[in-house]
This record gives C-alpha cells, sequence and structure tokens, in this order.
C-alpha cells in the first residue's frame, strides 16, 4: 500500500508518461514503478519476477511494457496502463475463446480476471512469443490467407451486449481533417527550431498542396458515405503490418487491441494494399488475403475515405511530436523519416491519391 500511495501521488497531477516514460532518467521513480509491477505480479498472478526489462514498443503514451523473467525461466510481456476502462483485454479474450487462435489470449488472474485493476491502473499480462512484426518480415503466401481468414472470422463475429457499449462505434469524425486544416491557417511559428523541426516544416510546406488535396478528398468522401447505408462490424482499427506479428516458428497474431471500433469493415480492409510503412503495397499480396478472406464487396468509396484520414491523422501526431521539446532526438529523427516516407513512390499518399507526386 505504501509503494501504491507515493505511486498515486507521483502522477496525480501529471499523464502518466509524464511521470513515468523512460526517457524520464529519475531512478527513484522508475525503481518505484517496477516494484509496484513486480508486486502485483507476485500477489495477483504468483509470478516470481526474476528479471523486469522494459520495451519500447507501440505508441500509446498512457502505457509501459515490459518483458518479465521468472526465476524458474518463465518469460511474460506485461503491460501497465493508466485507467480502468480499457476493453481490449476481455475482447482478446472473447475472440481467443471464441476459436480465433490469432488472437494471443490474457493470462489470468489467481482470481480468474484477464486483468487487474488497481486504483486508476490496469496491469496484463501475455505469454512472451518471440518473433518479428510485419514491418520486420515480409509475410508468407500461407501467411497472408491465414491473415485474411482471421480478419474474416473477426468481421463476422458477433459481439456479446453485454460489451458492445464499451467499444467505440464509427462518426466520420472531422477532427485529424480540422487539425491538420489548422496547421496552414494559422502558420504558427516555432521558435529556434532545430535541424529535424526545421526539415519536418519545410516539408510541410513542399507537400502543402497535396495534404489540402487529402483534406479536401477526405471531407468530400465523408458526406458521400454518411449517406449509404453501412453494415458496421468489429473491427481492429489499426491493422497495419507492425500489428500483425510472425513467431520464429511462423505462426500469425493479430496484436495491439488498444482501439477495437464499430465500422465498416473497410476500416481494415483499407490496409491491405493500402502501403502504410512502404509495405503491403504489392498486388499479389492483395489477392493471397482475400484468398484467405473470401469473396465480399467492397466500397472502394470508404476504402479511399479511411486511407485518406488515416494520413491526415500521422500528419498531426508527426506535427504534434516532431515540434516538441520533450521527445528524444532519435525519436524524432525516426519519426520524421516515417513522415517523408509517406511521400514515396506508392507510398500511402500515391496508393491514397492514386497519382505520382
Amino acid at each position: 500500500m505504501k509503494i501504491l500511495l507515493i505511486l498515486m501521488l507521483l502522477i496525480s497531477a501529471k499523464n502518466l508518461i509524464g511521470v513515468i516514460a523512460p526517457e524520464i532518467k529519475v531512478m527513484e521513480k522508475e525503481h518505484l514503478i517496477e516494484q509496484f509491477v513486480i508486486s502485483n505480479l507476485k500477489s495477483s498472478y504468483d509470478i516470481d519476477v526474476a528479471k523486469l526489462i522494459p520495451l519500447t514498443l507501440g505508441a500509446d503514451a498512457n502505457a509501459l511494457i515490459y518483458k518479465v523473467q521468472t526465476k524458474d525461466q518463465k518469460r511474460y510481456f506485461v503491460k501497465l496502463k493508466r485507467g480502468q476502462h480499457d476493453i481490449s483485454v476481455t475482447l482478446q479474450l472473447i475472440l481467443h475463446d471464441a476459436g480465433i487462435k490469432e488472437i494471443i489470449s490474457p493470462i489470468k488472474t489467481l482470481n480468474e480476471q484477464p486483468k487487474l485493476c488497481v486504483n486508476d491502473f490496469t496491469l496484463m499480462v501475455y505469454p512472451f512469443i518471440e518473433g518479428q512484426d510485419g514491418f520486420s518480415q515480409e509475410l508468407t503466401d500461407n501467411q497472408w490467407i491465414t491473415f485474411g481468414k482471421a480478419l474474416k472470422h473477426i468481421h463476422q463475429f458477433q459481439l456479446p451486449s453485454s460489451i458492445t457499449e464499451f467499444i467505440q462505434q464509427e462518426s466520420y469524425s472531422s477532427e485529424w481533417r480540422s487539425n491538420v486544416k489548422s496547421i496552414y491557417e494559422h502558420n504558427q511559428q516555432v521558435i529556434s527550431p532545430d535541424e529535424i523541426a526545421s526539415k519536418f516544416l519545410a516539408s510541410l510546406k513542399k507537400y502543402k498542396s497535396v495534404i489540402l488535396c487529402l483534406i479536401d478528398r477526405a471531407e468530400k468522401l465523408s458526406h458521400v458515405i454518411q449517406k449509404q447505408p453501412t453494415n458496421f462490424v468489429l473491427c481492429h482499427s489499426d491493422i497495419h503490418a507492425g500489428n500483425v506479428f510472425v513467431t520464429t516458428s511462423g505462426e500469425l497474431y493479430i496484436v495491439d487491441w488498444d482501439q477495437p471500433i464499430l465500422a465498416p469493415k473497410e476500416r481494415d480492409l483499407m490496409f491491405i494494399g493500402g502501403g502504410v510503412g512502404n509495405v503491403w503495397n504489392n498486388k499479389h499480396e492483395v489477392e493471397l488475403f482475400y484468398t484467405g478472406y473470401g469473396k465480399t464487396e467492397i466500397n472502394k468509396t470508404i476504402i479511399d475515405y479511411y486511407r485518406c484520414e488515416r494520413i491526415l491523422q500521422d500528419i498531426a501526431e508527426y506535427y504534434k511530436e516532431l515540434l516538441a521539446d520533450n521527445v528524444g532526438y532519435k525519436d524524432r529523427l525516426t519519426s520524421y523519416n516515417h513522415f517523408i516516407g509517406m511521400f514515396e513512390p506508392n507510398g500511402v499518399v500515391d496508393i491514397a491519391l492514386q497519382i505520382n507526386i
């Protein structure tokens, strides 16, 4: 209780990541968080931690990720997140138990709960699986077919009414369009920008006409699709190559269920052939995926809308990160390179607009 009390005092007025992010070199706080995790793993999971290794995975600013090794050489993947309203763990358990083996099932607590909620925190535990994501390793033909079958099963899954109300429903929000539009309208001045910020601002100017075209196209498409009758299904919402994990023995898993949504199936299907991260832009891969997914009627207008929206979301988030003074140089350089990569031939922008930049 003493550790928990100190922890709550440390973060009561700040965002979780602002206090416990790996970039903040305050060893006392890091040690305190680690002890919090170790203590709860023992008391609620009967896991004796020998090593707790921080991992830098994903883009969730409200979460910390760890690899845990026990004294008897077992390994676990552990996630500590601010808040208790995360439906992702329960959803993964339901999907796995329904027979979708491409979903990693969470490890239950001693009380048979899929996650541990302590005050304002959620602790999630999974088996640690060796492998690589789809950015680091190309999928084989069979893995593409498996991927297609798995996503089809997810889209066909009938959610229990008990959790449907906790899952976001598509609203075709104009948030990202407005955010990016304001970048140009307000023409914000950056005080003493460094090399990365200067290059980023210059690139925003260089690609202004293209980015404004994306905004205009997304706006027009949103009006069109909202007038069309559309069936909403369970969607992962961020099923790019980084969230498809392939083990060393060849099994495929769909991971990172932080933002499930009820939306048209095209919310997920737009990633197939969409070129996010300059991969998955090969016609042969698309054909293999749909060999597994099966015949389906695809609304090209909705696909186009989501591809434009995704780019605008990324631009808005890159803008926030690349002009921030509390993000490390290495992380900002990586993000800048990702931003520039969007405008490469056959990249996401090229595919979304179907033009040569």
